[in-house]
């Protein structure tokens, strides 16, 4: 987004970016409350087909649908929409299994593969503070999701393992979407990402429609009356699309490194919704996995802000590097 059209003005950004947290909470409620009638794959359709118009409208208002549609690095695009498309029906499959405040605990991994993925793809120095931060955040992981991991060979036990496995699965893929738009936003612009993500996401969705697909008819859901399972569906791609054009202007009002603490807002959302909606109460190892998580995220945030400004200082002016040193 050029320079000119940004502001500092950092209690809209923290306004716009907590309510996109919460509506991604909300987005990812709608998908578990038809999670028992429609796979993750239809769901996947449904979420990304139904933010495309929210979309284009908002490139259009805002005067950059033509760059919304022009393209510099194609294969750049696919492969984003390939590992975001697998990312985001993993995470719909664990949500069909899984309580909303573990799926979001686990969730938070993927900061912490991130800066491995960078130090291996993109060759960025990654030092003993990072990489302990990590190792913290990796810990924190494997407390949530090691009393999931059951041996027992009962269903139940081998549901909850498969949807531990698949968010964490989903987790690094996510880390591997970053890395590829860290590559893209210096060919391409946020408009072309966003954009041609949910249009790649639309049509790779559709391969699995061989597996069982189904007609959404208007069988009620938990506790809404009237609300169809179609319903539940679009109402998360249009809120997802909502949800998309907030964390895109945040941008335009504070920094990445301010905003970035805000993700784990998350974590509140998630249990107020799972403990509302469907009565989840999130248990003294998800609190314990989930802080420790956090933890290292936030000082991986605070290592990467210092970073900047090392380079910023260093350099004498402009932006910070997007590599870290």
């Amino acid at each position: 987004m050029p320079a000119a059209m940004t502001q500092h003005r950092p209690g809209r950004a923290i306004a716009l970016k907590l309510c996109a947290v919460f509506l991604f909470m909300v987005m990812a409620a709608l998908i578990k409350a038809a999670s028992n009638a429609v796979p993750p794959g239809q769901a996947v359709f449904f979420r990304s087909l139904f933010a495309m118009p929210i979309i284009m409208l908002w490139l259009w208002q805002q005067g950059h649908l033509h760059d919304g549609l022009k393209v510099n690095n194609l294969f750049g695009h696919v492969w984003r929409g390939l590992f975001g498309t697998m990312a985001m029906g993993l995470t719909f499959a664990g949500l069909a299994l899984l309580p909303l405040p573990e799926v979001t605990a686990i969730g938070y991994a993927t900061p912490m593969f991130t800066v491995l993925f960078a130090a291996i793809f993109l060759g960025e120095r990654v030092r003993l503070f990072r990489l302990s931060a990590v190792a913290l955040g990796l810990i924190g992981v494997m407390i949530v999701i090691a009393p999931r991991i059951s041996l027992d060979g009962t269903g139940y036990g081998q549901a909850a393992t498969m949807g531990a496995l698949a968010v964490l699965v989903a987790s690094i893929l996510r880390a591997l979407v970053q890395i590829h738009v860290r590559k893209l936003v210096q060919t391409d612009s946020t408009s072309a990402i966003v954009f041609y993500f949910s249009l790649t996401a639309t049509v790779l969705s559709l391969l699995t429609l061989p597996l069982g697909w189904v007609i959404p008819s208007a069988a009620l859901t938990w506790t809404a009356p009237g609300m169809n399972i179609l319903g539940l569906i679009i109402c998360a791609g249009l809120i997802g699309g909502v949800a998309q054009i907030m964390v895109t202007a945040s941008y335009r009002f504070g920094t990445a490194s301010m905003l970035a603490p805000f993700d784990y807002s998350s974590m509140i959302f998630a249990g107020l919704i799972g403990w509302l909606i469907f009565s989840e109460v999130p248990t003294p190892a998800i609190l314990l996995g989930a802080a420790l998580v956090i933890a290292g995220g936030v000082l991986i945030i605070w290592r990467e802000r210092q970073l900047g400004l090392d380079r910023t200082k260093s350099k004498g002016k402009g932006p910070p590097s997007v590599t870290p040193g």
